[in-house]
Order: C-alpha cells, then sequence, then structure tokens
C-alpha cells in the first residue's frame, strides 16, 4: 500500500460538485486515490507539508502536437497565418523521425509537468521516416502523466489539393489499419487508465470526407474518442464553404463527428447554430487561446459556448504556435480574452481554473479525473503561493490572476512526478541537450 499525506495546505481548491475551498486542510492519498479530505488526517507514509500552498486537481490538456516542441521560433513561421505557417512547416516536419517524436514528446510533457498539468492529450498526425504514435506513448509512460495519444493521419497532398506535401500523406487503407494496431496495443478503457488512444484525421483541409466517415465508424466500434481541427480561422472557414458547400459544423454532424465521444481543437468561429449544435449533443472544445493569438486566428467564443452548456477544456496547441506550453498561462489567457472581448466580468479566475481542471477532464470523458473528491484518481497540484508571484495577494486561491505558473509539486495517480519545482522521474538536463542537438541538426 502507498499513502502521502498533504498536510495543513493553505487552501484546497477542490472542484468537486459543491466547488468547495478547505482552509488549512488535509489531503489523503493511498494507492493512487483521493481517500480523504478533512483536518487532522494521519498517515503511516509519506507526509507532504503544504503550508503556504494552493492545493488544486491537476490541470488537464486537451490539445497539442507534442512534436512541434522541436520547431518553436521558427524564421518563416513567426509572423504567418495558419495556412502559410503550415506551408512553411510541412519540410521541416518531413525530415522528422522517432527519436524526434520521442525525444519532443518529453521535453513537451516536461514543461507540462512543471506548469502543473496531470493529463494531457496529443495530437500526433504525420509520421515521416518509421516514425509512429508509439514513440510519444514511450515519452509518456517514462515521464508518469496520464496520457491521451490521439493516431492523426493526413491523406490527401498537393496533388490532390490538399495543403501537406505529398510525402507527408498516408493511404488511407494504412492510416485505418494503424489506427486499429495502436487502439488494441494501447488504449485502456479502465477507470484510472494511464493511456487512453483516440482516432484524429488532422482536419478537413488535409484528409477526405471518407476517411472521417470511417474513422468515425472505426472509432465508434472500438469505443474510443474522436478528434480534429475545425472552424479555426477565416480560412478554415472559407475551405468549408468553397469544397463541402456547408459550414464546418455542419460538415462535422453529416460525417458523424459530433457526440459526447468528440472534441474539436479550437472552434474560434463557431456561429450561434454551430454552437447550439455542440451544446444539443454534448461535443467537446479545446480552447487553445494562445495559439490562436499567436496565428492572428481570434477569438473564440467561449463565453458563449459556457453558457450554452458545451464542454469546453483548454490546450497548449503545438509548441510551433504558441510557442510554450504552460497551462497555467494558457488560463490566464483564456480568462483575460473573453473580458477583452466581452467584459471585466465575463470570465472569473475560478471559472477558468475549473476550465482548467474539471472543465477539460470532461471534453476527455474522464469522470475519474479533474476534481479532488474521495474516490477521484490522485492527480494533484501544489502551488507555493508564499513567493513573488502572489506577494501581496489577498485571495491566493485566484492563481491566475496573481500566482506562480510554475508548481511546486505534482502527484499523477498518486506518484509524484515534480518535487520543489524539478521533474522527478528523469534527466531533464539530459533530455533537453538532445533536444538542443536535434533542434540545431533540423535548422542547419
Amino acid at each position: 500500500m502507498s499513502e502521502t499525506l498533504i498536510r495543513n495546505a493553505g487552501v484546497i481548491v477542490t472542484m468537486d460538485d459543491d466547488r468547495r475551498e478547505l482552509a488549512d486542510a488535509d489531503l489523503l492519498i493511498r494507492d493512487g486515490l483521493v481517500v480523504d479530505l478533512g483536518y487532522g488526517l494521519n498517515t503511516t507514509g509519506d507526509v507532504v507539508e503544504a503550508g503556504g500552498c494552493v492545493v488544486t486537481p491537476g490541470l488537464v490538456n486537451t490539445h497539442h502536437h507534442l512534436y512541434q516542441t522541436l520547431t518553436r521560433a521558427v524564421p518563416g513561421a513567426q509572423d504567418a497565418l495558419l495556412f502559410g505557417w503550415l506551408q512553411t512547416l510541412y519540410p521541416i516536419w518531413s525530415r522528422f523521425g522517432p527519436e524526434h517524436m520521442y525525444v519532443s514528446a518529453l521535453t513537451g510533457l516536461s514543461e507540462l509537468a512543471l506548469s502543473g498539468c496531470t493529463l494531457s492529450s496529443d495530437h500526433l498526425y504525420l509520421y515521416p521516416n518509421g516514425s509512429r504514435l508509439d514513440d510519444t506513448i514511450a515519452a509518456a509512460a517514462e515521464i508518469g502523466l496520464r496520457f491521451h495519444p490521439t493516431r492523426g493521419a493526413m491523406s490527401i497532398g498537393e496533388s490532390d489539393g490538399g495543403l501537406p506535401p505529398d510525402a507527408l500523406v498516408e493511404r488511407e487503407a494504412a492510416i485505418l489499419e494503424d489506427s486499429v494496431r495502436v487502439v488494441d496495443a494501447f488504449h485502456d478503457p479502465a477507470e484510472g487508465s494511464m493511456c487512453r488512444v483516440g482516432l484524429a484525421p488532422c482536419s478537413p483541409f488535409s484528409v477526405s470526407r471518407d476517411l472521417m466517415r470511417h474513422a468515425a465508424l472505426l472509432a465508434r466500434d472500438k469505443g474510443v474518442m474522436l478528434h480534429t481541427h475545425l472552424a479555426e480561422n477565416d480560412e478554415d472557414i472559407a475551405y468549408s464553404k468553397a469544397q463541402f458547400g456547408c459550414r464546418p459544423g455542419q460538415y462535422a454532424e453529416d460525417l458523424g463527428w459530433t457526440g459526447p465521444d468528440v472534441w474539436h481543437a479550437h472552434c474560434v468561429k463557431l456561429d450561434g447554430a454551430e454552437i447550439d449544435l455542440f451544446a444539443r449533443s454534448q461535443t467537446g472544445v479545446a480552447h487553445c487561446p494562445c495559439s490562436n493569438c499567436r496565428l492572428g486566428s481570434g477569438i473564440a467564443p467561449v463565453r458563449a459556448m459556457r453558457d450554452a452548456r458545451v464542454r469546453v477544456g483548454l490546450g497548449v496547441d503545438g509548441s510551433a504556435s504558441n510557442d510554450t506550453g504552460n497551462l497555467m498561462a494558457e488560463a490566464r489567457q483564456a480568462m483575460l480574452l473573453q473580458r477583452v472581448a466581452h467584459g471585466a466580468n465575463a470570465m472569473s479566475a475560478r471559472e477558468v481554473l475549473e476550465i482548467a481542471t474539471r472543465g477539460g477532464a470532461e471534453v476527455l470523458g474522464r469522470s475519474d479525473c479533474g476534481q479532488l473528491a474521495v474516490g477521484k484518481r490522485a492527480d494533484v497540484a501544489l502551488w507555493d503561493v508564499t513567493g513573488i508571484d502572489s506577494a501581496g495577494s489577498w485571495d491566493p486561491a485566484a492563481l491566475v490572476l496573481a500566482g506562480p505558473q510554475k508548481v511546486r509539486h505534482l502527484f499523477v495517480e498518486g506518484r509524484q512526478i515534480v518535487r520543489d519545482g524539478h521533474v522527478t522521474t528523469l534527466d531533464l538536463p539530459v533530455v533537453l541537450e538532445r533536444q538542443t542537438r536535434l533542434a540545431a541538426a533540423l535548422a542547419d
């Protein structure tokens, strides 16, 4: 039996059904589960003193491209809109191999962990030079984060009117065959699962309608979730109207891409009818505010989505379009953008923290995560609010207004992944040396 007591926390922000906040309280973890919250708790196991800390559920990242951690701040892509940005980067990504995928995933997941993230999805949609989804799954297992990798794909290259170069697309039969392989090999549907696999054709402008439809049928046969990019910017809307004669929401609905087992990234340009569709069908959205700003895509209608009861989580998106992977910074940006668009009372610090925790877990179908309550998984972040980031704060639980953007301690399934601001499960300086070497070679 493994047991840890987090003792005398300044505040425990539970995000439970009653949204309780417990001052000067304890939290007891046993065998990967939260087993008690309260006062004066005892243990025969490890004790973590949490005085001066705000304790929250681990943050949840609902959209990422981990391989892009190797292509930050690339000249020529720094100031481009989405389509031009992609066309600059595709030739670079075509030189990746398995080591690039593995090392960039280790780096990106470490960065997420240090920002308080315990559960991350990943959208890998290109597989050059022998790369496989297995490479990123191995990285997540090594660092110890809960992982939702998705088997992405591109099947329509430039010669067929698509955006990606032909060298980066795959045959659709091969895509579906490998999708079956990775689901059978890695998907664990059990409560407390450390790895659940989804299917994720990249976008309407890089795969065919047939692949979208077949992927939806396969996912439901296998009992896994579906993910893609949708309605990201004005170019995306124009492409959908020109190629399909409809808006992205109708395109998704026609192909079976709505429902509680589906979540779409971005959705910056959803209109009112599409928001209503997503609310009725319980379709989820991965909101990526920093990437949307970086690429000039716009401000997603998150206030309208939340008011309509659409499931919304946060995503850092790829580090080639963010260019960081800090989920607490993402939460702050999400709050500020809704205030810019709708006024200072449009989104509170607590609401965006809920989106970053419980909201993301709901988008990924993880009712066992995203809150600190008896019987839920022990994914726990401790934020030290005794430092300069919070100095003078009257409300330490309002972390996104005045608080650290790096975590002090982090537990995933009760296992300590970050201790005193350092990743415990791997030698991060060695990883970063490999990352730097690979990025320099790509730049050459």
